[in-house]
């Protein structure tokens, strides 16, 4: 039995250790100044206050498991006639009664004393009579007393068994209480954990391309930079989302696209037929800009289309596995091999439409990314002090859009293979660092 309030108390310590932690909840919305933030728990304070609820609360179905038995074992032993309590109460019920049997006798007794003393005649049978009248009223009185003595005792021992009864089950109340406590506290402990996963928007997490030309001619290779700026109040864990597609890519055919990032070392190639993440950089304090150099060559077979880039910065904090910057889509022509367009100005970014991005939970602080992580751009991304990009400065006014619309592209084609790839990234990169 020792067991089981050992289990209870234990469990009971460990409910209300991770309360703290939660209770006032993450509740950190885009833009939260750092200041603001210092005083919530971090992701991984609120992943060890949901595993310690957790374990408190499977401590606590084993207490009331074993308190459900012992208090089974303890009613079953005090119904059981040989229980001291339960004896106790026998016995004194059995002189109870006996008393009052007792009594009833003496109080027929002094009936008789009264009736025989009618009934005499002479002075000396009144005498005798009253006599013995007076020998039952005593008997009678102490026959009384004895009743008495009796009926409290009885009740004194069925209060003890009842006592003893009502204690067993305030001990298993105590135990399916702690119970309860730990439920509540897991479920607002696992709440607090899934608001932080929530993902949340940081339009000064921007993530432009410099020096991407508006047109480019087949079979020529244009060298360009993605800029990333952390123009949020937070310390940030980026990684640069990529992608790039040509309208005249159909199935089973060659993409005439040739992307590649540089690492610092050397030149890596995108698979291009879905979003990669580049060039992942551990620590971007604000006001922080990170450069990536890219290149794309274009197939010189490739026919006159239109096509497109996306960029966009996946991050996290301590406070968030998810920040997202607002996704911005740079349209460019190919144009057929020996064109001479002139003067070429750079591709814009477009501002999103109510439909243009969507993109699900994605990695926990601080781990890897999924498809496309390489090694850190150190060596071939140039790092400066960002001016004119905090959160409400010019590049982050383009804004984004809402969270829950898949990409609305410019065709069929660029739907499915822009929108489904970038969701089909993040649901992988999501499951990897489950």
């Amino acid at each position: 039995m020792k067991l089981c309030r050992s289990l209870a108390v234990a469990a009971a310590v460990a409910v209300t250790a991770p309360v703290a932690l939660f209770t006032a909840g993450p509740a950190l919305a885009a833009g939260t100044p750092a200041a603001q933030t210092q005083h919530q728990p971090t992701y991984a304070e609120l992943e060890k206050a949901a595993a310690d609820a957790e374990k408190a609360y499977e401590k606590a179905v084993a207490a009331e498991a074993e308190g459900r038995k012992k208090l089974e074992a303890t009613l079953d032993s005090l119904d059981s006639d040989t229980h001291p309590l339960k004896a106790a109460t026998i016995t004194a019920d059995r002189a109870a009664k006996e008393a009052a049997g007792a009594e009833d006798a003496a109080e027929k007794a002094v009936a008789d004393a009264e009736a025989a003393l009618e009934a005499a005649g002479s002075d000396t049978e009144k005498a005798e009579a009253q006599q013995a009248l007076d020998a039952a009223e005593a008997d009678l009185a102490k026959a009384v007393e004895a009743r008495q003595q009796a009926d409290a005792a009885a009740k004194a021992a069925r209060t003890a068994l009842d006592d003893a009864r009502v204690a067993a089950v305030r001990e298993y109340g105590a135990v399916k209480d702690t119970l309860e406590k730990a439920r509540e506290t897991k479920e607002a402990a696992e709440a607090a954990l899934a608001t932080a996963e929530e993902c949340v928007r940081e339009n000064g997490l921007t993530s432009l391309a410099v020096g991407l030309p508006s047109e480019v001619v087949a079979g020529t290779t244009v060298d360009f930079t993605l800029r990333v700026t952390n123009g949020t109040r937070r310390t940030l864990a980026v990684d640069p989302l990529v992608f790039f597609h040509a309208d005249s890519e159909g199935r089973g055919e060659k993409n005439p696209l040739e992307v590649q990032w540089s690492n610092g070392s050397g030149w890596r190639t995108l698979n291009g037929s879905e979003p990669e993440h580049i060039a992942r950089i551990d620590t971007m304090k604000p006001g922080e800009q990170s450069e990536v150099k890219l290149r794309m060559k274009v197939d010189s077979a490739a026919r006159a289309a239109d096509a497109f880039a996306l960029f966009a910065g996946d991050a996290s904090d301590a406070y968030r596995p998810c920040v997202l910057g607002p996704m911005k889509r740079y349209d460019f022509t190919l144009l057929p091999a020996g064109s001479k367009p002139g003067p070429v100005d750079e591709a814009e970014p477009g501002r999103p439409g109510e439909d243009d991005d969507k993109r699900p939970v994605t990695a926990e602080p601080g781990k890897g990314t999924g498809a496309g992580t390489g090694p850190s751009a150190q060596g071939g991304a140039s790092r400066q002090a960002a001016t004119g990009t905090g959160a409400g400065g010019s590049l982050a006014a383009t804004g984004t859009s809402s969270a829950m619309a898949p990409l609305a592209l410019t065709s069929a084609v660029t739907v499915a293979l822009g929108a489904g790839a970038v969701l089909t990234l993040r649901r992988r990169k999501a499951a990897d660092n489950a």
